[in-house]
């Protein structure tokens, strides 16, 4: 992730800002924004985001705690950024899309999370996640945004342009100065060019598992990923992010009482997370019950 030693300071001045703006509707048009409410869904995002937030020794944590705090933290900090730009300015349809993202990530609030979501849906807007798409390239990034008419995938680079990649060779998130990307991570996706576009009339099932969110469609699309890795999909396989999960360990007792016992830790991904996205988007755009929703599955995989 980039890196800005003054993040704390412009956090700290951008959330001093006071007073509420007036009208009702929602606009991704920056000049109809108020700037210090427009600043906070963009800027202050960016820095929130991308502060770092965890050290090298870090990764020999085993039980991921330091980890889970560092995502709490950062949830913590985007949906109070959000709520502090959309109470500056109720127009900033950023904000409101953050929001509502935001309250179905931590699982706050179900009811006010739907009454978001629609009204973004209800303006033309997105509400946007980041993801790894498994079936594409499990070392790439894609924006994901589901709208009122359906799901679409972008690529990581078509929103930030020069993909920078970090350990691993995954992506690391930009700086403020990626302005189409937190635009974008907005629902404010302006001429960005969707990699594919699924409507809900063509989806028939949404499934939870550990670690994704399975989408699943007739009409088969093509997806490329930054790397050049092209699948043909009859489903999105998605792990959202915003949640991890935890590890549970396993001890096996030796036969031999002189041998120390084994220990096995085994991944547990998010499943009541994956579950929450699916059933709050299933109320919204299919309050018919026409798509699927068999049980989650919870488990070492997906």
């Amino acid at each position: 992730m980039a890196r800005t030693s003054s993040a704390p300071v412009v956090l700290a001045v951008l959330l001093s800002s006071g007073g509420l703006a007036e009208g009702q509707a929602l606009t991704c048009d920056a000049a109809q924004i108020r700037a210090d409410s427009y600043r906070l869904a963009t800027d202050a995002q960016a820095l929130n985001v991308t502060r770092p937030r965890t050290d090298w020794w870090d990764g020999f944590d085993a039980t991921l705690l330091t980890h889970r705090e560092a995502l709490d933290d950062l949830n913590g900090g985007a949906l109070a950024i959000a709520e502090r730009a959309l109470a500056l300015d109720p127009r900033n349809l950023l904000a409101r899309s953050q929001v509502a993202r935001q309250l179905v990530i931590d699982g706050l609030d179900g009811g006010r999370a739907r009454d978001e979501i629609r009204r973004v849906f209800d303006a033309g807007g997105a509400v946007v996640w980041t993801a790894t798409l498994y079936d594409v390239d499990a070392r790439d990034y894609f924006l994901v945004a589901f709208t009122a008419h359906g799901v679409a995938v972008y690529r990581f680079g078509e929103a930030v342009g020069a993909v920078v990649r970090g350990a691993g060779g995954v992506p690391e998130f930009p700086g403020p100065e990626a302005s189409a990307f937190w635009r974008a991570w907005g629902g404010c996706l302006d001429a960005l060019r969707p990699e594919a576009e699924i409507p809900w009339d063509d989806v028939y099932e949404m499934a939870a598992g550990n670690y994704v969110v399975d989408v699943k469609f007739r009409t088969p699309v093509s997806v490329a990923g930054d790397r050049g890795r092209r699948r043909t999909l009859r489903a999105l396989k998605m792990a959202l992010h915003g949640a991890m999960g935890t590890v549970e360990y396993l001890v096996s007792p030796d036969s031999r009482p002189w041998r120390p016992p084994s220990v096995r830790g085994i991944g547990i991904g998010p499943t009541a997370y994956q579950d929450r996205i699916r059933r709050t988007l299933a109320a919204i755009v299919d309050p018919g019950g026409r798509i699927a929703l068999p049980k989650a599955r919870r488990g070492a995989g997906w």
